[in-house]
């Protein structure tokens, strides 16, 4: 038996998603013209309660689009220091748009209003221009933790008071609906622009979606072309990703309560440490003990084709998503147990 934890990237298209790909109607995308991503990108903007959506092929072009769309070279944005945007995706903010980006320490990779009213530039012209605050929803690299309502809220508050943009990566934004109290429409209320993915624990094969207004969106869709991101006949992506926000999404608390089971088998074994309170959503990280290094662990586990990824010297993540049986799960469980 296989176990893949690596990422809820891994999952395959089910046999309904394939169907749904191959009786879409479809277009040139670049022409504007393909009728399937049109209306899904019109679904999922009213959905958030955003004007406008652009569906891109990843969630780093989603994030990078923003970022040129809405910021001038030389500019600075404020981000914490286990943000997506910061972390992985090849200090393309530098590249593509010619700004920096700010790293602030907060708690599980989220970000307080205090913590960036501390980190906004003074006006002096030897200072960059802060312009932008970015926030991860839920957090990769924080073990899927997520915003309240009331943390963004105030976040939004303080933004719109010292005229700054506000951008959420909202990679795992479905995550966090099933666990927070946050409301998708209020999402538009709160944000400039957001990033969506389909691609992770929804399970569509590819697939993300810039969320903005309308200008905003029409930019993006220049810049879009420009980096290589115009897809043709798109609508076989989007159909797959509207599959599985359709019949995918409710899933994902079935993968929640999955990660906690799997918490609890970790924390029985005096090889690992793990804190039960971290686990929020989809995300669990641990640490090894005893000497032990996550590779080596990794190793171990691998031999009963147990697959799960190193996010540090002692630390190491396990993701699940909709494609992980309660099967398998009782089988790593019996393998952590034998560690």
């Amino acid at each position: 038996m296989t176990v893949d934890l690596r990422s809820d990237t891994v999952t395959k298209p089910t046999k309904a998603m394939l169907e749904a790909m191959v009786s879409a109607e479809v277009g040139d995308d670049v022409f504007d013209e393909d009728p399937s991503a049109i209306a899904f990108e019109a679904k999922i903007a009213a959905y958030f309660g955003f004007d406008a959506g652009l569906f891109v092929p990843s969630g780093v072009m989603s994030n990078q689009l923003a970022l040129m769309a809405q910021t001038q070279r030389g500019e600075e944005i404020i981000i914490d220091e286990l943000g997506h945007i910061y972390n992985y995706e090849t200090a393309a903010a530098s590249t593509l748009s010619n700004i920096q980006l700010r790293p602030v320490k907060g708690t599980n990779g989220k970000l307080t209003s205090a913590l960036i009213s501390q980190a906004i530039r003074t006006q002096n012209n030897w200072d960059p221009i802060t312009s932008m605050v970015c926030i991860e929803q839920t957090t990769n690299k924080g073990g899927g933790a997520f915003y309240t309502a009331k943390e963004i809220d105030a976040i939004s508050v303080l933004t719109s008071e010292k005229k700054l943009l506000l951008h959420i990566d909202g990679a795992r934004v479905w995550n966090a609906l099933h666990e927070s109290d946050t409301k998708a429409q209020d999402y538009g209320k709160w944000a400039d622009s957001m990033s969506v993915c389909f691609s992770k624990g929804l399970g569509a094969p590819v697939g993300s979606m810039l969320l903005s207004g309308k200008a905003v969106i029409q930019k993006a869709r220049r810049f879009r072309k420009m980096i290589g991101g115009g897809m043709r006949q798109v609508g076989l992506l989007a159909a797959a990703a509207d599959y599985a926000v359709s019949y995918h999404f409710p899933l994902l608390a079935e993968d929640h309560k999955r990660a906690k089971k799997f918490a609890k088998a970790i924390d029985k074994n005096p090889n690992f440490s793990i804190d039960l309170g971290s686990v929020h959503t989809n995300i669990v990280l641990f640490d090894t003990l005893n000497g032990i290094s996550a590779d080596e662990a990794l190793r171990r586990f691998k031999e009963f084709t147990i697959f799960m990824v190193a996010f540090g010297p002692n630390t190491i993540r396990a993701t699940f998503h909709h494609q992980i049986t309660d099967e398998q799960l009782d089988y790593i469980i019996r393998h952590i147990a034998d560690f």
